[in-house]
């Protein structure tokens, strides 16, 4: 549970000092802490954070005349900048290295975010940090006995400006293994305390003279850590993982976590004491206001960075076989196909049970037509930046949250259900909160007393069910969310959910279905995909094509360079002579990180669908069609002669209705 909040000020805020006060000496060490930073562009809600803001801040506490003479900083992340933002759904994480150096990071601890892209990626992105970063008790036995996951280092010993050895370990809580989705297999967890006791000692012998742990874990396991290995081994815990501030001293080890999002900034200062009895802190909180100035520096890079993703955002990603309803007046009203295809990815993402998707999610407000989607398409269609969450709920929950979902019908709100793996039967001549007349799960009549694995959107688990409009004036005028999605609140939150996967955890969709999308492609495919993010996603692929979502499997006849080849059973596999760097250590610092965004066409090579299959997307689309209820002939493909399936750098995508959300009752003509 996170701490009760202190006004934000811009002044600096006093979080602990030595017992009697700070020495009138200038302190032997200094330190600069942040962790689980994501945006770059400052918010618009107090304090701001933005990374130009932020590195002013570190440039007064290192360069500021104040501390001159006194021992350099040492600066310390806590990990997860990789993801998730909508920026790193398109950088794949790229856009923060160059924030991460300027920073001046001297060593970070490895977050569950960080490898959200695959391990391969993270080993890309982190050959091109200027510092190391640690996972000292996760190991990868694919890469030999006792190495940690990515290559990662265990500890480090940094020295400071004033000669003082400062030995360095990172350590991570089991949890968040289970929260990502393209590990490599037979990876082994090791107790934090028991990695620590194990590894510390050799630090000492090194000639360490303070340790620091940066983690990457819940502030409970840090307390814990602290309590069975404090003492005397850790003298400070630099935590991420939570996002806010707190700090606690515990069996005499300071535990402290600054905040996220490049909202707030901990600088450290150290006295040793005497007799080698270990270290006195004095720390200070620094929250990241507007009032602050921007680094011109660090704001030119935000310029360029946003600048160049804005030039990402119009290439192509996919392709669609069939249009995608996007439209408020369907996706709030009645099943769509793209909420299908969403909803399905979002449950096979995370291998839950089900799916529930409020229709607001989708603000796409358009038909996408068939051919080829942009990544701008996928961003604008879903923009928030509230990740996927992972909930344990009841069937009695879920039949509410139906209900809910359906209850303002026929008013175009947000909070109508899209779903997967659930089919519902709705009366609206009912009155609301009674409408639902029967909920099927995996073709199963709900049991209202079982608990179901519920992938959602984190604004739902938070028990919301309103459009962000409304959930912001809400909030202003201190309203009550009548109506919300209260059936699947968190126990966090005061409900009954289990959580599984929370907030923290959790992955934008616009990622997801960037990754998706990236799993389809023939030509132009991401070089850094790797073995794990490859085996995640055939297994998704396959399901969404048992579901009708995809035709086919695209296969090049020929081609001058072709840097990818699907097998027969459709399983994305590299070119043979491409070695597999996601356990090696050669990673080449001068690949093109844009490489899936290359040339994507090549008419020498067209690929084509059957006639068979031809005919059926023919099929599907005028059924759909008619189904949406469009006006005019549904003779598109027919007026394209096929030209629109000619494509030979992806697999095309083709969602459909599927009955999932049926009308019954008085007036309601039953579907031919």
């Amino acid at each position: 549970m996170a701490p009760t909040e202190t006004p934000p000020s811009a002044e600096e805020q006093l979080i602990c000092e030595p017992q009697g006060g700070a020495p009138n000496t200038p302190p032997d060490l200094r330190f600069l802490h942040y962790n689980d930073v994501y945006h770059v562009e400052a918010g618009s809600r107090e304090p701001v954070g933005g990374y130009a803001r932020f590195q002013s801040l570190v440039n007064y506490y290192r360069d500021d005349e104040r501390f001159q003479g006194q021992t350099k900083v040492l600066t310390f992340f806590s990990g997860d900048a990789f993801n998730p933002s909508i920026e790193s759904s398109i950088t794949k994480g790229h856009h923060m290295v160059p924030v991460l150096n300027n920073i001046g990071t001297d060593v970070s601890c490895v977050g569950n975010h960080d490898l959200d892209f695959g391990v391969r990626q993270y080993r890309y992105l982190t050959a091109k940090c200027k510092f190391p970063w640690l996972l000292a008790n996760v190991h990868d036995p694919a890469l030999g006995e006792g190495v940690p996951l990515g290559n990662a280092k265990k500890t480090v010993m940094l020295t400071a400006s004033n000669g003082i050895k400062v030995g360095v370990i990172g350590l991570a809580e089991r949890e968040w293994l289970d929260t990502i989705n393209a590990l490599p297999p037979d990876i082994i967890y090791k107790s934090a305390s028991a990695t620590a006791k194990e590894l510390i000692p050799g630090l000492k012998e090194q000639g360490a003279e303070i340790i620091v742990c940066v983690s990457h874990q819940r502030e409970p396991n840090d307390n814990k850590l602290a309590k069975q290995v404090g003492g005397g081994l850790i003298d400070i815990i630099l935590g991420g993982h939570d996002h806010y501030y707190s700090y606690s001293l515990i069996n005499g080890t300071q535990v402290l976590r600054s905040g996220t999002d490049f909202k707030q900034l901990s600088h450290i200062e150290a006295w040793r004491k005497p007799e080698g009895a270990g270290w006195d802190f004095k720390i200070i909180r620094r929250d990241v206001m507007s009032s602050i100035p921007q680094d011109p520096q660090a704001m030119a890079l935000v310029e360029e960075q946003t600048k160049e993703i804005g030039k990402r955002l119009d290439k192509p990603i996919g392709y669609t076989a069939a249009p995608l309803d996007a439209r408020f007046t369907t996706v709030r009203t009645k099943e769509s196909n793209i909420g299908n295809f969403v909803c399905d990815l979002m449950r096979y993402y995370y291998s839950a049970d089900c799916c529930i998707m409020a229709a607001g999610t989708i603000r796409g407000d358009q038909i996408y037509p068939p051919g080829l989607l942009k990544l701008k398409d996928i961003v604008n269609c879903f923009p928030f930046e509230d990740p996927v969450v992972v909930l344990k709920v009841t069937g009695k929950a879920i039949r509410e949250a139906l209900e809910n979902g359906v209850s303002n019908y026929p008013a175009l709100e947000g909070r109508f259900p899209q779903v997967s793996n659930i089919s519902f039967e709705v009366d609206y001549s009912k009155p609301p909160h009674s409408r639902i007349q029967s909920v099927l799960i995996d073709r199963e009549p709900v049991d209202e007393t079982r608990e179901y694995v519920l992938a959602t959107r984190g604004y739902m688990g938070r028990g919301k069910g309103m459009s962000p409009l409304a959930y912001n004036l809400c909030y202003i005028f201190n309203k009550s969310y009548v109506d919300g999605y209260t059936s699947l609140l968190i126990e966090e939150e005061g409900g009954v959910a289990k959580e599984l996967v929370s907030e923290e955890n959790g992955v934008l969709i616009s990622t997801i279905l960037r990754q998706y999308f990236m799993s389809l492609k023939v030509l132009g495919k991401w070089k850094r995909w790797g073995k794990s993010m490859n085996s995640k996603f055939a297994s998704i692929q396959t399901n969404l094509q048992k579901n009708g979502h995809a035709f086919h499997d695209a296969s090049p006849t020929a081609s001058s360079n072709p840097p990818q080849y699907p097998s027969t059973d459709g399983v994305m596999k590299e070119d043979a002579n491409e070695q597999d760097q996601s356990e090696s250590d050669e990673v080449d610092p001068d690949v093109d990180e844009d490489e899936d965004d290359g040339p994507m066409y090549d008419s020498r090579v067209p690929i084509q669908f059957n006639e068979r299959e031809q005919e059926l997307i023919r099929k599907v689309m005028r059924k759909w069609w008619r189904v949406a209820g469009l006006k005019g002939s549904p003779t598109t493909c027919d007026e394209l002669e096929g030209k629109e399936f000619q494509i030979n750098w992806t697999k095309a995508i083709a969602p459909r209705l599927e009955g999932r959300i049926r009308e019954v009752g008085p007036g309601v003509q039953k579907e031919e």
